[in-house]
């Protein structure tokens, strides 16, 4: 083994355990491989930043682009709309949803499919009594395997896909994925309608979302204008607005706080309402005597129609801006055009007025602003939309035009008329120029790190090669696999993949692990197709921790799961993908 050989062993040894301690996020990780290899001299200076200029960069920011602007069209949440009133059955549930996410990853990044799936699993759970567990985890399972239909369903694809041409000069197309994403989607799919019996069943979900569609305790406060018909009622009457799902738990009145008002108390113009119930009542009461919620007033001025002014309800994300801030002073209204209208807490009675709350991750909050900035509002405060509300996500013109332009892009790859990096390029663009998505959102939803990531990692993966590191890691994975049939070689290459995937990054996966398939394929005599379509296989379906693809990070709070819930339901799938997968690969792309 050469020095060259020694330190870029060292250097990817070092990397993965960086990925594994999770101290620094991955495209730290990837600057420090950079930057150790250009120290160590296994990458030359001139090609250090050659990976930015890749085409997998352009492919993949311009996916997640497209990606957002079918998301932002609505059209999936009310195709979905009719279906979640008419199944009530857990098997009927999960054909629906899991089926759904499966094909919309297809499409879309499979995170986006998920995020814009769970409110609908959350209504259906509610709405037949089941735990939103049984649901949850199928779905985000499911994503994972319609990543694997299409070159853009999942950022491995596109990688393999360029290993291949720097290889052969052919790329792999856009469907050439799908005989075998399609065969394993299936399958999955028949085993998630069965094996969702393996989630325990007293899985309860935290306060992030399983509990917020049926929430009943937000606190929230409503002044009582001079003009307002509140205005000598009593609180009895006003609170029977609500039909019993409020109740006012104290009056502000001249700077005093009247702590548990009687119900025959009068209400006196000025006086600021402190209240506690449903979303739906809370508004109603509003609504009905004519109050102001708290900061209605700093819409004075504004333009916006009475009835284009909504309500939202909403979970505060782990990485949301608003968290640790006072919710009276986030400047919402002055920078979001939105105001925070009522915040409920796992169920705690908040003893502090409204706006001098810290807002917690887990929190659920009603947000109230004009119907056509609701969404993109939440999008920027990482807040994710729970229960549905009378919201117009765009016209239904507005709508088609991203489903349009995906089509034509996809179909254009398909065709090979155009390069993908150019069709999806081209796509992001017309979004933007046809107002599906605004430049603003365009670029919050291009993920910097991921592109830093994958611009880095590309010079630190070639040096592997150019040194020689993948021929001895192909040399020592052929010895072991001597003697084995070419499915048990296969098989090999796509279990390494899987149990490499829950540590990395699924893309640093690929980048590590691809090439290495490539050259154990060529020692052994047999074609790469085959072991390259194993290892996007592989990269793609971490069904075993909740911290190997954030769409299993994502259900984890909402579902309740536990660290080791992920292996009970994830360990037959992984296995089934396995034994599938690999007769399946053989069969559409033979070794020989």
């Amino acid at each position: 083994m050469t020095q060259p050989q020694i330190l870029a062993f060292l250097i990817l040894g070092g990397m993965m355990l960086l990925f594994i301690w999770g101290r620094f996020r991955y495209d730290i990780v990837a600057i420090i491989a950079l930057l150790a290899s250009l120290a160590a001299g296994t990458v030359d200076a001139k090609d250090a930043f050659s990976g930015f200029s890749d085409d997998i960069v352009v492919i993949v920011g311009s996916a997640l682009v497209v990606s957002a602007a079918v998301a932002r069209s609505g059209l999936i949440e009310s195709a979905l709309g009719w279906v979640t009133q008419r199944v009530s059955r857990v098997e009927g549930q999960l054909a629906v949803l899991v089926g759904s996410v499966t094909l919309l990853s297809a499409l879309v990044k499979n995170i986006g499919a998920l995020a814009m799936l769970m409110p609908a699993a959350l209504k259906m759970a509610k709405r037949s009594g089941h735990s939103p567990s049984l649901l949850l985890m199928p779905m985000a399972f499911g994503s994972l395997l319609g990543g694997l239909i299409t070159l853009v369903g999942t950022s491995p694809n596109i990688i393999v896909s360029r290993v291949r041409e720097q290889m052969g000069g052919e790329p792999f197309r856009m469907f050439d994925y799908a005989p075998v994403g399609l065969g394993l989607s299936v399958v999955g799919l028949l085993f998630l309608l069965v094996g969702y019996r393996l989630i325990p069943r007293d899985r309860r979900a935290s306060t992030s979302m399983g509990e917020a569609i049926d929430i009943s305790d937000y606190n929230t406060e409503a002044s009582v204008p001079l003009a307002s018909k509140s205005v000598g009622r009593t609180v009895g009457e006003i609170i029977s607005d609500s039909d019993g799902g409020a109740v006012i738990t104290g009056i502000l009145r001249g700077g005093k706080r009247l702590a548990a008002p009687l119900p025959d108390m009068a209400v006196e113009a000025g006086d600021t309402l402190l209240m506690r119930g449903e979303p739906d009542a809370l508004e109603r009461i509003v609504v009905t005597g004519e109050l102001a919620l708290a900061g209605l007033e700093r819409n004075a001025g504004t333009e916006t129609a009475p009835d284009k002014i909504g309500i939202i309800e909403a979970v505060v994300m782990p990485n949301s801006p608003v968290i640790g801030q006072s919710a009276g002073r986030m400047g919402l209204h002055t920078h979001h055009g939105v105001n925070l209208v009522a915040i409920s807490r796992s169920g705690q009675r908040l003893s502090k007025r409204l706006s001098e709350t810290m807002l917690h991750a887990g929190d659920v909050l009603l947000v109230q602003g004009p119907l056509e900035i609701l969404p993109e509002q939440m999008r920027t405060l990482g807040l994710l939309p729970l229960a549905e509300r009378t919201i117009r996500l765009g016209s239904v013109r507005k709508g088609l035009i991203p489903i349009v332009i995906l089509a034509a892009a996809m179909g254009a790859t398909a065709l090979g008329l155009v390069p993908v990096a150019v069709a999806f390029f081209a796509a992001g663009g017309l979004m933007m120029i046809t107002g599906a998505i605004s430049p603003r959102e365009a670029y919050e939803n291009i993920e910097g790190p991921i592109l830093v990531m994958l611009g880095a990692l590309i010079p630190v993966s070639e040096a592997l090669q150019k040194t020689g590191g993948t021929e001895l890691i192909g040399a020592w994975l052929s010895h072991i696999a001597t003697g084995l049939p070419a499915w048990g070689a296969m098989a090999l290459i796509l279990a390494a993949a899987m149990a490499v995937t829950p540590f990395l990054n699924n893309a640093a996966t690929v980048l590590v692990m691809a090439p290495i398939a490539a050259t154990f394929a060529d020692q052994l005599g047999y074609r790469p197709e085959a072991f390259l379509m194993a290892v996007a296989v592989g990269a793609g379906c971490d069904f075993l921790t909740p911290i190997g693809h954030q769409c299993n990070t994502l259900v984890m709070g909402p579902g309740g799961y536990r660290f080791g819930d992920y292996a009970r339901l994830g360990a037959p799938l992984s296995a089934l993908v396995l034994l599938v997968g690999v007769p399946l690969i053989m069969m559409v792309w033979p070794v020989k």
